[in-house]
Formats: structure tokens, C-alpha cells, sequence
């Protein structure tokens, strides 16, 4: 190392104004640019707040920062739950086509071929990154990411005159907080019971004690906010922070958390731009809109704001910041929406929202959307809302939670915010109907959507690069897509084509021809005997459980022994948990369905802890009901 030492008094005052000079440049560099703040709360629609909803919970500081900045009446999360909903949000990219669309993940995947998760992009150019404190990504992480993520982290530790993005996790609305005993409801009488029970819900005291629980939590979160608010004024940086706020997805009674319902995925969201960086925001401050926005977006947006170009990889697009315009951000109307497996419950649904419009398309209708979730089913509410479907007391929007559903949906949002009148046959709704169908087949197929694949194949074959996975067998899955929407006909034109694919050498061909066989019920019986066949001799065991499915949810005898015998030589605990499913949902639907599965019979790994899915299953199905 070596010094310059200036050889004059007038060349040293020179070089020190230069020194200066420079330094200022510097940091006129560093506050060219905002500070960006997320603050985001958990478990949470939009429907519980009173900045949205009439007898909504009041959260006065986020109402004030509404009223300098602008709310978002539809802001999605495109996935109601933690884990999904986070991955988006971190990468940009639509889960499903990257591979991190389970809740919880088996295996964590890699984040797509040259993309990094975006605050790395931040760090990269300058900014302190700073998360406190949730992170539960689906994805394998970067140490790189993060200056801090600790519930100690702060923007507080940068650099003096360093940009920062700082994210602030708020968990006291989540799912947990309403796990609350029998015995506590009853002694705790600080809370006033709510009427704003939902239509679908039972109005008991059990939900109105819950509602009421739920709405406080809001309240205390915001206060919660409003000191963290405070700091970031009295730290003097209010009027250099672009501040969002968030719900990371839809929750948390009953039928929210975990389902793709507006419940589950339309959150709160309000934004406030100072007057130096309003440039930057194409509303006017203290305005709402009704621009469609999506958490695949929320990275592009940040990267937008910092002047950071958006990776190509990313499936979302800015909606603030340099070249977005107020006319652009109102001509979007359009979200998606993907539900997959939630710990040991599977699914496979997938929503399109136009406008005032939303299509649901339910792969495998034959599921209820109450099949047990031991997570799930912690809650007194959904215990009670069971308990009184078993006993016959619930009306029949109340009972549509425990029942098979249709094939698609269409709602009809601004006449049924709550989602309880299908128009799928309406022919008044027939053009709607076939535009949206259309959009999500399109949608799935050119992602392409790597769900159509059972998740413990997908580990095996696809984890190691998902994209590319998904590129070299687009075609094939588009062909399984195909023969997924058989269930969209009529049986009589459909019969010929799932007699074809019950043929094929493809497994997975086979596997969703019995799924369309089990969702048209009896009118599919004239496949009874293949499907024995099948269950018996198909050289692929997830297959066959699908035949033995397809068998028992329409009353025809099965070997119980061959289903124990199946998940003994389960090659994995997902494989194991995927025909788990199947047998919970037999057992659910169908009240003469007994069986016994030794435990002794997976590896011991799979079953030794408390939230362990194969343990889970395999003691809801073999309890006594």
C-alpha cells in the first residue's frame, strides 16, 4: 500500500477538494436511489380489514399510510399459502413451473438457470438487504441474498448514506394464533363476538369468538407497525423510503389459508412514495386502483424502483417505477392462481381472475376441500364445522366445503364475493366461461405446469433442473393437460380417449385416465373391470392406487391387503404420502371404508416425529369414527 502526499500546500488543498468531491459523488450515488421497505403481516385477506370491508378490523396506521399513499383493491398472492406464496415472491416466477409449488417442500429446488433470488440483484449494486425474519422458501438459498436475516436484523447497520431494503415479517395474525382450546374460548371474555360471520362458515359462537380473535390480532399487528413506522421517521428516513405493505397470502378461517378462494389469495396491499421519489409511482398519493397486481410482480417492481433491470427469467412485470404508466397499470385485470399439495393434503387447482370474473379449474374434483389436514384441523373451527356436517345441521353452502366439486367454476365476484354460486353451466355465462377456460389451458400448457406429474416422480426425475425439466418434456405434458380436461365433456364423447389413455405405455397417461374415470363417478363404471385389472397388475404403483381410488370412491370392492402391500414398497415418504391421500379421501367419503395400516411397515424416519406427513395420515385414517 502506498500513499499519495501532495509536493505543495496548494496541490494537498486541491487534492482534499477532490477527496471531498468524490466522497459527495458518492453518496449523491447512494440517495439517487430509494430505501425500500416491506412490511409484511401473515395469514391475511384483504376481507378482514376495515380499509377494505365494512366491519372490518381498524388499523390505524396502515389507514394513515393509505391515505399518503395508494391501496391496491386487487392484489393477489398467487398461492394461498407461506411457503409457495414466498417462493414467488423471492424469484418471481410462477411456482408451478419452477418446481416449488409444495407446501412443505420434500426437497428444495434450485432456482432457475441464471436467476438469483432478487435481492441479491440489490446487494449487488450497493444496497444493505435486510430481512427480519421469515424466510421459508422452497427454493436452495444463497448465503448471498441477505446482509442480515435474523429477528435482529435492521437497516440500521448499513453503511452511513447506504440505500437499504429491509423486510419486516409480522406473525402475529398467523394460523397459529387461532389455536386457541375449548377451555380458553370459554374463560377468555375480553373479545365482543362478531355477526360478520361468512355465508359459508356456520354461525355459531365457536365462529364468532374466532372471527372476533382474528380481527383483534389485526389491530394489535398494526400497532405493531406503527412503532416500526415511527422509528423509520424519528431515524429521518420517511421521506426517503418507499414503504409497501402486505398480507404474504389469504387466511386464516376456515376455507382461506391453503385454498385458492378469493379468501386465500386476494390481500391487502397499500403503497406510499414520498413526494422526492413520486416520480415513481404512476397514482396520485391518498387514491385507490383497481389495477390487478401479483406477488410474481413484487420483484420486478423492487428491481423497477432501484433502476435495476428485470431478469428475463422473471415471470412478472414492474407496476411501479420508470416506464409504467397509470394508463398500462389500469389495463391489467388479470391474476393467477395455483393450489398444490399442503403438508399431507393433496390438490391440484388452478384459477384465472379477469375483471369481476374468476374460473377455477379443479383437476381432481373428486377431492373435498375438508379432508383432513392435522395442521389444518388444530383450529376449533374446523373441528366444529366437521362435526356438524357429520351430524347434518349445515345448509348447503355450509356443506359444500365436505363435498366433491365440479370440474370448473365460474364466479361471478362483484354479485358473489364469497365464491358460493357456480355458473359453470349457466349458457348465459357460456362466452366467459370458454374465453377463461381457454386462458388457463393456455396458461398451464405453455408454462409448462410441472404438477402434471406426481410430485415423488417429479423429485426423481425433474428436482435437479425443473425448467429444463419442464422444456424437454412440454409436450408430454401437455399431452397429460389434455387428457385431464376429458373431464370437461360430456362421458359419451370422452369414453373413447380414456380408453386410450388407460392403453398407453405412458404411466402418467394411465394415472390421469383414472383421475377423469373417478371424477365422472358412475357414469364411468363401464371402466370397472380395467380398473381391476390395473389396480392388480400395473407395472407403475401410483397407478394403481389411482385404479383402487377410482374403484372405492364408487362403492366396488378393493384389496385391502394389496393397498398396505402398495405402500410397504413405497420407493419414498412422498410417494407413501401421495397414496396416503387417496385412502384418507376413501375414508372420508365413503362411512363404510375401514382399514388398518401398521406403521411398522414404512421406514421408521418417515413416522418418529410429531408433524411427520406419513404419521399424520396414517393416524387419521386408522382412527375410529
Amino acid at each position: 500500500m502506498y500513499f499519495i502526499k501532495p509536493p505543495s500546500l496548494f496541490k494537498g488543498i486541491s487534492f482534499t477538494l477532490f477527496l471531498m468531491c468524490f466522497c459527495a459523488e458518492i453518496v449523491a450515488q447512494s440517495n439517487d436511489r430509494p430505501n425500500i421497505v416491506w412490511l409484511v403481516s401473515e395469514d391475511n385477506s384483504k376481507h378482514y380489514m376495515q380499509l377494505y370491508e365494512s366491519g372490518g378490523a381498524p388499523m390505524p396506521n396502515i389507514e394513515a399510510l393509505a391515505k399518503k399513499g395508494v391501496v391496491f383493491n386487487n392484489a393477489f398472492s398467487n398461492a394461498p399459502v407461506c411457503s409457495v406464496a414466498r417462493s414467488t415472491i423471492i424469484s418471481g416466477c410462477l411456482a408451478p413451473r419452477v418446481g416449488a409449488q409444495y407446501h412443505r417442500r420434500m426437497q428444495l429446488a434450485p432456482m432457475p438457470d441464471g436467476l438469483e433470488m432478487f435481492p441479491q440483484y440489490l446487494k449487488k449494486t450497493g444496497y444493505y438487504t435486510t430481512n427480519n425474519a421469515k424466510q421459508d422458501y422452497n427454493f436452495i438459498k444463497s448465503k448471498a441474498i441477505w446482509d442480515e436475516s435474523s429477528r435482529k436484523a435492521s437497516y440500521q447497520n448499513r453503511k452511513k448514506g447506504q440505500p437499504f431494503f429491509h423486510v419486516q415479517n409480522y406473525g402475529t395474525t398467523h394460523e397459529g394464533s387461532l389455536h386457541f382450546s375449548e377451555k380458553q374460548m370459554q374463560e377468555n371474555n375480553k373479545h365482543e363476538l362478531t355477526d360478520n360471520v361468512l355465508p359459508y362458515h356456520p354461525n355459531t359462537k365457536t365462529f364468532k369468538y374466532t372471527n372476533a380473535v382474528y380481527r383483534s390480532l389485526h389491530t394489535k399487528v398494526d400497532a405493531q407497525m406503527g412503532e416500526f413506522l415511527d422509528k423509520l421517521e424519528a431515524d429521518g428516513l420517511l421521506e426517503n423510503t418507499i414503504i409497501f405493505y402486505y398480507g404474504d397470502h389469504g387466511g386464516v378461517l376456515p376455507r382461506s389459508k391453503g385454498y385458492v378462494y378469493e379468501s386465500g389469495l386476494h390481500v391487502p396491499m397499500v403503497v406510499y412514495v414520498p413526494e422526492k421519489w413520486k416520480h415513481l409511482m404512476p397514482m396520485k398519493a391518498g387514491t385507490r386502483t383497481d389495477a390487478f397486481v401479483q406477488f410474481i410482480d413484487l420483484a420486478p417492481t423492487v428491481l423497477n424502483l432501484a433502476g435495476i433491470k428485470v431478469p428475463t427469467q422473471m415471470d412478472g412485470k414492474p407496476f411501479l417505477g420508470k416506464n409504467v404508466s397509470k394508463s398500462d397499470l389500469e389495463k391489467r385485470n388479470t391474476t393467477y392462481g395455483y393450489a398444490d399439495r399442503f403438508d399431507e393434503k393433496y390438490d391440484l387447482v388452478r384459477t384465472i381472475r379477469k375483471g369481476k370474473y374468476k374460473y377455477m379449474r379443479n383437476y381432481q374434483p373428486f377431492n373435498i376441500d375438508g379432508l383432513f389436514n392435522f395442521y389444518r384441523y388444530r383450529m376449533l373451527a374446523y373441528k366444529e364445522w366437521q362435526q356438524l356436517f357429520d351430524e347434518g345441521k349445515l345448509n348447503e353452502i355450509q356443506q359444500q366445503f365436505f363435498k366433491p366439486r365440479s370440474p370448473e367454476a365460474l364466479y361471478n365476484l362483484e354479485d358473489d364475493p364469497h365464491e358460493t354460486v357456480n355458473l359453470a353451466n349457466n349458457p348465459k355465462m357460456t362466452p366467459i366461461l370458454e374465453e377463461l377456460r381457454g386462458n388457463l389451458q393456455t396458461k398451464v400448457k405453455s408454462m409448462p405446469d410441472l404438477s402434471f406429474y406426481p410430485e415423488p416422480y417429479f423429485l426423481e426425475n425433474g428436482l435437479e433442473n425443473p425448467v429444463a425439466f419442464g422444456q424437454k418434456n412440454k409436450t408430454n405434458i401437455a399431452e397429460l393437460i389434455t387428457i385431464a380436461d376429458l373431464q370437461l365433456l360430456p362421458f359419451s364423447k370422452a369414453k373413447k380417449r380414456i380408453k386410450k389413455a388407460l392403453k398407453s405405455s405412458d404411466p402418467w397417461k394411465r394415472y390421469w385416465g383414472l383421475i377423469a374415470c373417478s371424477s365422472f363417478g358412475e357414469n364411468a363404471k363401464s371402466f370397472f373391470k380395467k380398473a381391476e385389472k390395473i389396480a392388480k397388475t400395473d407395472s407403475e404403483r401410483l397407478v394403481q392406487i389411482r385404479a383402487i381410488e377410482f374403484l372405492a370412491l364408487n362403492h366396488q370392492p378393493v384389496n385391502k391387503e394389496q393397498i398396505i402391500n402398495l405402500l410397504k414398497n413405497a420407493s419414498s415418504k412422498t410417494e407413501a404420502n401421495l397414496m396416503l391421500n387417496s385412502i384418507a379421501l376413501i375414508k372420508s367419503t365413503q362411512p363404510d371404508f375401514n382399514i388398518n395400516i401398521p406403521k411398522s411397515i414404512f421406514d421408521p424416519e418417515w413416522i418418529k416425529r410429531e408433524g411427520d406427513l406419513v404419521k399424520e395420515r396414517v393416524d387419521f385414517i386408522n382412527q375410529n369414527k
